[in-house]
Order: C-alpha cells, then structure tokens, then sequence
C-alpha cells in the first residue's frame, strides 16, 4: 500500500494536478486523492500545497521527492529484470545427471536456443542428484531410479539395454553374446552402492540365480573403463554409456532383457518457472 501511495504522490509532483497523475497512472482520480490523504494522514504530514486545481510541493514533499524517485527508479528496474529472466535473457540453469549420455544434446540445443542462462552439469549417481533436487541446489535432475513423489515431476527420456564389457582378449569376447550364467567364473565390476546400474546388475544375476566367482566394486565409469581394459574384470554397462575403444568388446545379454530407464525430474511446484519449463520443451521422451 505505501508504495502504491508514494507512486501517487511521484506523478503528482512530476505532472502537478491529480486529473494528469491519474490518467498517467492509469487510474481514477478519486484512487490517486484518496492514496494522497491516507499517506499523509498516516503520518500527519503536508506534502502539497492545494492551489485551486494544482498541486505544489511543500517542503516535506521536496524533502520526500528524492528519495521517491530513487524508489521509482529501482521498481523500473525490477520490472526491466524479472523481464529479462521471463523472457530467458539472464539467468543460472543448475543441472545433475547420472551422465552426460541422455542430456547432452538438450543442454546443447538449450545453451544455443538461450546463450544468456548461465547452465551448470553437475555429474553424480541417481541418488545424489535427486537430494540435490530436493536440496534447491539444482533445478533439473535426471536419474535411473524411478521415483514416485507427489513433489515430482517426471518424464522417462531414455530406455537403454545394457551388454556386457569385457577386453578384446577376454575369453568371453570371442562370443556373439553370452547369458548371465557364463559371467559365473569371471571377475564381475560393479559400480559404488547407490548406483542404478549396480543395483540392476545385482539383480539380473540374483534373478537368473547366478553367483559370481568375484566382484571389485569402483567407484566411477571412467574408473570401470580402467579396469576392463587392464583386464581386471568385466562390466554390465548400459549401450549408450558404453566408451568407443579398440580394446573393449561389448556382448548382448542373451535370454535376460536388462534395460536402463534414465527419468528427468524436477520439482512440480517450479516446473512453471520459465527456466526450467523450457528445459523440459526440449527434453526427450521415450517410452
């Protein structure tokens, strides 16, 4: 309400009657009057000099003006600012993702569709990324886990059939592909708890009732690479996660159908915010 009334009493002073203060506010007369009395009523101030139909400055409204104007000033650029962050001017994108494999290209085509945003990937596992969600310490997530959250909104944007890695000179390579049943004597990798594709490891061999010789847990993909190609072992990795290298051999699963859902999330409260809602024009859907 005050700012509403110092906003009369700045149109007042600039125009010097209230009929041209109204029409260039954009209201009634009687609503910039009525906004002028209760301000100094309030306060029991004079800020004008009533002279027939004009209005004069007292030396409590020249002592105001400055001070209004600065106001006035700062509201206009408000105004210009949440504009610019609208219409995708300015503004920081924070993203966390399980990989670059499923959101790069969105990022990509984001950053060339608004050079303004200033965009942020943070790289973790699904479980970490969607605490970050919940944390506000980013605004977009993409995660294997399929979450059911009230609080989420959340779109599936890739389904992706995992193989098995292994050495060229691995035993296993000279095969067109094999079952879970003959990673039972090999030496199996598998990512840190809380990862997606552990847990679905894990559970394909669990289901098909196979125990394997050994595992070595490591802690990253680009870790895991490592060590497949120092022949430490083998690795179910989705396809697309998969890295291009003359060493490593990649085997279908035959007779287990193992796929890696990735999902994008974010909060449904700020889906509408125009940041994110863009994103998500962008974003795939699969499934």
């Amino acid at each position: 309400m005050l700012v509403a009334e110092l906003k009369s009493f700045y149109a007042v002073a600039r125009c010097g009657t209230v009929t041209k203060a109204a029409a260039q506010l954009g209201v009634s007369q009687p609503t910039v009057t009525g906004q002028l009395r209760q301000l100094e009523s309030r306060y029991g101030v004079e800020l004008f000099h009533r002279q027939g139909r004009g209005m004069r400055l007292s030396d409590a409204g020249h002592s105001l003006m400055p001070m209004v104007e600065k106001l006035v000033q700062q509201e206009t650029e408000i105004d210009f600012r949440l504009r610019d962050a609208s219409d995708l001017r300015e503004g920081n994108l924070r993203i966390g993702a399980t990989g670059p494999f499923y959101i790069m290209d969105t990022v990509r085509r984001y950053n060339q569709r608004y050079p303004g945003i200033d965009l942020t990937l943070t790289i973790g596992n699904s479980q970490t990324m969607l605490q970050a969600l919940h944390d506000y310490r980013i605004e977009i997530a993409t995660s294997s886990f399929l979450m059911d959250d009230k609080h989420l909104f959340r779109r599936m944007i890739a389904a992706d059939p995992i193989r098995v890695v292994t050495h060229r000179d691995h035993p296993l390579a000279r095969r067109n592909h094999v079952r879970l049943a003959d990673l039972a004597d090999h030496a199996v990798l598998l990512r840190e708890p809380g990862s997606m594709t552990r847990q679905l490891t894990e559970d394909a061999l669990q289901a098909a009732g196979v125990t394997v010789r050994r595992t070595l847990e490591i802690g990253s993909r680009e870790s895991i690479r490592q060590a497949i190609l120092c022949d430490l072992g083998i690795s179910l990795i989705p396809s697309r996660e998969i890295p291009s290298h003359p060493d490593l051999a990649a085997l279908d699963i035959h007779g287990a159908d193992i796929v890696m859902n990735e999902y994008l999330y974010c909060l449904r409260e700020r889906q509408p915010v125009q940041l994110i809602a863009r994103f998500l024009e962008m974003a795939p859907a699969a499934g």
